[in-house]
């Protein structure tokens, strides 16, 4: 059972971080890349590229919440199974990668998403668009730099998943209870 634990926690763990890797570094340049440029045309490419990104990044942070979930599921079951309350420090490296997620996917991406709308909408005055594209563009780097510390909280939690803390060396009176 201990070691389908680790394997467990180990495999959450490596897709969880793979996952962020591929988005920060591969998906979300991408698409704002050059060749999408050229692909969609330089008049839908504001547009489009924008509206791409949104629906990558709903599927992003939805494989984000399964993941963290299992991982916090791991480390009750850790703690329950093994009797090892896991160190301050890793629980909240944890706690704290998980609600980055949940603060980007559950609040900061809807309210890009809608800013992105209002920047693009013909209804609304040239001046609210002009507001919404800055707003968009200031919350967005907020995005990226939350990205960027996840994907090294992250690298720190596959590490420690992956060489979990030596066993204590001496054993505690409470095993010799009769």
């Amino acid at each position: 059972m201990i070691g389908f634990l680790k394997l467990i926690g180990v495999l959450n763990a490596a897709v969880w971080f793979g996952a962020a890797v591929f988005f920060v570094f591969g998906a979300s340049p991408a698409v704002s890349s050059s060749e999408m440029r050229v692909l969609l045309g330089a008049k839908s490419y504001p547009y489009f590229s924008g509206a791409i990104s949104q629906v990558i990044v709903v599927r992003y942070f939805q494989l984000q919440f399964v993941c963290g979930s299992i991982a916090l599921l791991h480390l009750v079951v850790e703690w329950l199974y093994l009797g090892r309350i896991p160190h301050k420090f890793w629980r909240g490296l944890l706690l704290g990668l998980v609600a980055a997620n949940l603060l980007s996917g559950l609040w900061l991406q809807p309210r890009l998403r809608t800013l992105h709308r209002d920047h693009y909408a013909a209804n609304l005055p040239l001046v609210r668009r002009a507001q919404a594209a800055r707003a968009f563009n200031n919350w967005q780097s907020v995005g990226d730099m939350i990205n960027f510390l996840t994907v090294g909280g992250l690298a720190f939690y596959l590490w420690r998943v992956a060489n979990p803390p030596d066993p204590t060396r001496f054993v505690s009176a409470t095993k010799f209870r009769g």
